[in-house]
């Protein structure tokens, strides 16, 4: 099953690699019912391989939580969990399906896609999921998909069929000022900012099959960073910016690929007896990367180390959790001046109490030289009044 049969579909999926993530793209029919299509079809698309995600620019920073996607209450909704997995929290609660999740840089939003308006659009919401906002607004058969914020949060790319097949393009952070920055009759999607800001990687069929590229963040120096008869696909930047996780085909399974910024030096990072893994994230401290996994039986949600050890299964439900994106918790000045400030308190009651207990021992020292001094006095008093009486005595004797 290839990219352009499923598409007829209302399901983008590579061929092997088994769904992307859940759109409403095709080439004909969109909207609510196509996801609806989706939502029917994901079961058992989800037996050929796991939706593909591009992730967001991940910022260096401490490790927040995860948001993901799931279908445990009956439709495409988006929830958070902590690291380790606990904590699983829904986020968004309608009839419609909210999917794509990708935090700010600052962790304090969340851009996502929705059908909740007939048609997909970009919306963006608060950490909590509060202040939920649309950011695009077209008219039905056009969607806007797979949002990825730039690092300074100033700027959200995102594919788009407005102009008649899927392209890449930018917005502020607001949704004014939309800006095309693909242009070819190939489908553009699954963009991924760079942690520096310069770069954009994508997913391009230009070349005749599914390979990620790179550009410049205004769309120029389009450069090609895979090149095999393998679908390579979910481009995510590691934080320090030197490595893109993808997910391949190329040998026989779906598994998780590690390369340099310029495509060189692939690694491969995960090995399936059973399933596909698909949709690294990495962690803001760049030591983890989140993944999905059907090795199970069904899509989960796994982080591994950056090397492809210590793999752990963070969820565990008979529905399927797949698209997850990782939450950047920034050091900032404050929180510098927060921990200097703590720093400083516990130093200055450690200092306290050294010069308390510098007082309490110089008191000491003082109390015990008086008392010596007395001791000396006493004693000496004692002798001369001893010496007294033997002179008396002596005199007396005489």
């Amino acid at each position: 099953m290839n990219r352009q049969s499923i598409a007829a579909t209302g399901i983008a999926v590579e061929q092997g690699a088994g769904t992307r993530k859940p759109r409403s793209i095709t080439t004909g029919v969109v909207g609510r019912a196509v996801i609806a299509v989706i939502t029917a079809a994901v079961t058992v698309v989800m037996a050929m391989g796991v939706a593909a995600v591009p992730t967001g620019a991940v910022v260096p920073g401490r490790n927040g939580k995860i948001a993901f996607v799931s279908f445990r209450d009956g439709n495409l909704e988006i929830y958070s969990m902590n690291p380790d997995g606990s904590g699983q929290t829904r986020l968004t609660n309608n009839p419609a399906n909210d999917v794509q999740p990708a935090w700010s840089p600052d962790g304090t939003k969340i851009a996502f896609a929705s059908d909740r308006d007939g048609n997909t659009e970009i919306y963006v919401m608060n950490a909590d999921g509060s202040g939920q906002t649309r950011l695009t607004n077209n008219l039905a058969p056009v969607a806007d998909i797979d949002p990825t914020w730039s690092p300074d949060g100033t700027k959200i790319a995102f594919a788009s069929s407005r102009d008649g097949n899927l392209e890449i393009y930018s917005m502020n952070a607001d949704g004014s000022g939309p800006t095309r920055l693909t242009n070819n009759l190939a489908s553009d999607d699954q963009p991924a900012w760079s942690p520096g800001g310069t770069k954009i990687a994508f997913v391009s069929a230009r070349d005749g099959n599914t390979e990620i590229y790179s550009m410049n963040a205004d769309g120029t120096v389009q450069t090609r960073l895979t090149n095999n008869s393998a679908l390579d696909l979910a481009p995510g930047w590691s934080p320090d910016g030197t490595k893109i996780a993808f997910a391949s085909n190329r040998d026989a399974g779906v598994e998780i690929y590690s390369m340099n910024a310029d495509g060189t030096g692939p690694t491969r990072l995960t090995i399936a007896t059973v399933g596909t893994n698909n949709q690294p994230a990495w962690s803001p401290d760049g030591t983890k990367i989140a993944f999905v996994s059907s090795r199970d039986g069904n899509a989960e949600i796994y982080s591994m180390n950056a090397d492809g050890t210590g793999q752990t299964r963070l969820t565990n439900n008979l529905a399927f959790d797949v698209q997850p994106d990782w939450q950047a918790i920034a050091v900032t000045a404050r929180n510098i001046r927060s921990r200097v400030t703590k720093t400083r308190g516990q130093h200055q009651i450690l200092g306290q109490r050294q010069t308390h207990g510098q007082r309490q021992t110089h008191g000491q020292r003082q109390n015990q030289n008086q008392n010596q001094n007395q001791n000396q006095r006493h004693h000496q008093s004692q002798g001369q009044g001893q010496h007294q009486k033997i002179h008396i005595k002596k005199s007396g004797s005489r």
